[in-house]
């Protein structure tokens, strides 16, 4: 980091909309990466200063930073990532700035807050209450914790804490509210491993011992204790000194693995994604910037903390589409990993039973490691699988349980275990039509159907969120009584479970059902402990959970998602329905589980491939189809979204654009469309997409700067750049 002294000119970039502009450091002078707050127009924003200024402009009419913030300056390491990923996905700098920045009150100096530390000798009446207390606070270093915190840790009332500080045994003081956080002890020993989880342990201790980059990936079937295996490397890389984040897919996943960490290394890790609180929030970045953070946990938006120093980076589950953000800021948060540790000198380990095409085809070609776990911890057993045939089953209109898969359930109810029914499909039914005329509901903002919400008793578009009361007539003939759900969704599967297994009890695991993080960990906690009978749920069981009773899964409909023009369908398909089947049989030492899936189509390759447990052959073939076609991993795509409020002005932009493709083709991609967006319009504003196809190894970011700097946007039109896209609604 170099020093400006007072009065040099600087470069300051900020995070509004406006590039790199020119200051004058202020009298203490700054580092490179110093947060500093200027004076832009009539407002005062934040800024990180980026190098010296680039001149050009009168330095007589500079003005100076009015203050450097109280955090620590920005590492050359962080700096240079953000560059790299705004070239790399094509976003403004100052945008990608913002991801870095999100914390709040960040011009604001520290807060603080009372503390209890140390001050004396033990009481001279010693309680077994306060003997907890004082255990506690030695066992961390002596300070840093709240009263009705300490008291909590402890396992005492409040009095019994207050009795110390009056005895003079504990004294209460002010401390800054950004506190860092307990130490975890790497040293502690971890669950005994299997022969092959051992040798995986070692080799990725072995990646870490270098201190250099990699990218590691840790494949087992579920159930296989991946997590347990890199701990250990979390272990080592705690050993040197250095920091480490985990990745998760899904907030209610945290509770579980935050309760392993704190059994493994003695006290729990920072976390960081929405469910946490401003202050929270503002903690775990300083704590990151200052080193005193050890371990976080967190959503794909902690990759832009700023660590001091980060030397590993595992990323859960690596295969979920979850990891991609759609909104804004267009990225995928398993590149990204890959990209900061590249830069940071350390590792990644991406794990997953079923991963990614892209990560496969990584490891396959000696690009990344890969360690196999092929057996489930312990005595657990990988469960039975098979087909129902949907079309030799006896099913009734409105009916979505087979006889087969009713039989199967009742008997996991007799022997007291769970059954697990999966349907990725929130709400009660995905269509509501008029018998009288035939309309569908439609979101009027979007071009979608709106769907029904039977709990909420509420019509809700799943892309916009527009939501109303479930109507009583309908909208467009105004006739009464003649509306009808088509389809099931989870909750009317529920209405079927309650009618078909009337003593069983049963829970919905849907993320609308939720108020907050909080109650869905609380939900997934008590059906863990057996609480359900039978457990209906969407994607989010398929994301890690363990359900040690859980003995049968049954897939209503494993032909959803097969079909379709999406090139990942087969891929995401297969990746789901053998997450979700792997939550069953995993009871020690007892029968395997069974998962059956109800499909019309048992000869899809897909299926066949679940069926028969041939991961390999799945992703060998799925690898040759998209190279024969040039498609990912082996060629390039973009994706470029136009909207506006006014469809004439949107295809008039789209057409001059698509007609100006010279840089493009001289970079050897092809452009296809304009073509309007499957889903034409949300939330008022009307769609066009545009897809570009490049070889693998085309200079795709520079050709498409190049191809949209000729046009500028008419007023209110949105242009969003998405590079490697996963969705192309």
């Amino acid at each position: 980091m170099s020093f400006h002294p007072q009065g040099a000119r600087i470069g300051v970039l900020v995070t509004e909309p406006v590039g790199l502009l020119d200051y004058l450091a202020p009298e203490d002078g700054v580092l490179d990466g110093q947060l500093v707050l200027c004076p832009l127009g009539p407002r005062r924003v934040i800024g990180a200063v980026w190098g010296k200024g680039e001149g050009g402009f009168d330095a007589a009419k500079l003005r100076p930073v009015i203050r450097t913030l109280e955090a620590e300056p920005l590492s050359d390491e962080l700096r240079d990532f953000l560059t790299r990923a705004a070239e790399y996905t094509l976003t403004p700098l100052p945008q990608m700035l913002r991801m870095a920045l999100r914390a709040p009150d960040l011009e604001k100096p520290p807060a603080e807050r009372q503390v209890i530390a140390r001050a004396g000798p033990p009481p001279e009446r010693m309680t077994e209450a306060r003997e907890a207390v004082l255990r506690v606070l030695d066992d961390h270093g002596g300070a840093g914790f709240a009263p009705a915190e300490l008291a909590q840790l402890a396992g005492v009332g409040s009095s019994v804490v207050k009795g110390l500080v009056a005895a003079g045994t504990l004294v209460q003081h002010s401390a800054p509210k950004d506190a860092p956080y307990p130490r975890l002890d790497p040293d502690l020993p971890g669950k005994p491993l299997a022969p092959d989880q051992q040798a995986a342990a070692e080799a990725l201790r072995a990646t870490i011992a270098t201190g250099s980059y990699g990218t590691t990936l840790l494949r087992g079937v579920t159930g296989s204790g991946k997590t347990e295996v890199y701990l250990e490397a979390v272990a080592a890389c705690l050993k040197q000194g250095r920091q480490v984040l985990v990745l998760l897919p899904e907030i209610a996943l945290s509770v579980e693995f935050l309760d392993r960490v704190e059994a493994r290394f003695g006290a729990r890790p920072a976390e960081w994604h929405s469910g946490i609180s401003r202050s929270e929030r503002r903690r775990v970045w300083h704590m990151a910037g200052q080193g005193e953070v050890q371990l976080v946990v967190g959503a794909r938006s902690a990759l832009f903390l700023p660590f001091r120093d980060l030397g590993l980076i595992v990323v859960d589950e690596e295969h979920d589409s979850s990891y991609k953000q759609e909104d804004v800021v267009y990225y995928s948060a398993r590149d990204m990993a890959v990209l900061r540790a590249a830069g940071a000198s350390a590792q990644v380990i991406l794990a997953s039973a079923t991963p990614s095409l892209e990560s496969w085809v990584n490891a396959a070609s000696g690009k990344y490691a890969r360690l196999d776990l092929r057996a489930r911890y312990g005595e657990a057993e990988l469960p039975d699988m098979a087909a129902i045939d949907l079309r030799a089953e006896d099913m009734p209109g409105g009916r979505w349980i087979s006889p087969t898969l009713a039989g199967a359930v009742e008997a996991r109810l007799a022997r007291g275990e769970q059954s697990l029914l999966f349907l990725n499909r929130r709400g009660y039914a995905p269509v509501t039509i008029c018998r009288a005329c035939g309309e569908q509901i439609a979101c009027q903002q979007c071009d979608a159907r709106m769907v029904e919400h039977r709990f909420q008793n509420r019509l809700v578009c799943h892309q916009c969120g527009e939501s109303r009361p479930i109507p009583t007539e309908c909208p467009s003939c105004k006739v009464e009584g003649r509306l009808a759900p088509i389809g099931p969704g989870v909750e009317r599967l529920a209405e079927e479970v309650e009618s078909r297994f009337p003593d069983a009890k049963a829970a919905i695991l849907s993320s609308d059902l939720f108020g907050s993080a909080r109650a869905l960990k609380e939900t997934i906690a008590a059906i863990s402990q057996g609480d359900s009978d039978i457990i209906i749920g969407t994607q989010i069981v398929a994301k890690g959970h363990n359900f040690p009773r859980l003995t049968l899964v049954g897939v209503i409909d494993a032909d959803l998602g097969l079909q379709g023009a999406d090139l990942r369908a087969a891929e995401r398909s297969f990746q789901l329905m053998r997450q979700v089947a792997g939550r069953a049989g995993r009871l020690p030492g007892e029968r395997p589980g069974l998962a059956l899936l109800q499909t019309h189509q048992p000869e899809h390759p897909v299926i066949r491939a679940i069926l028969a447990g041939d991961d390999e052959g799945f992703w060998n073939a799925e690898a040759a189809q998209r190279q024969a076609a040039g498609m990912p991993p082996f060629g390039r795509l973009a994706g470029i979204i136009l909207s506006h409020p006014d469809p004439g002005i949107l295809s008039n932009f789209a057409r001059e654009l698509a007609s100006r493709a010279a840089p493009l083709r001289e970079a050897g991609a092809e452009l296809y469309g304009p073509a309007p967006a499957p889903i034409s319009r949300i939330r008022g504003r009307h769609r066009v997409r545009m897809l570009i196809r490049a070889p693998r190894q085309a200079p795709v970011q520079r050709a498409i700067a190049d191809w949209l700097a000729q046009l500028k946007p008419p007023t209110n039109l949105r242009l969003s750049v998405d590079i490697d896209p996963q969705s192309f609604l």
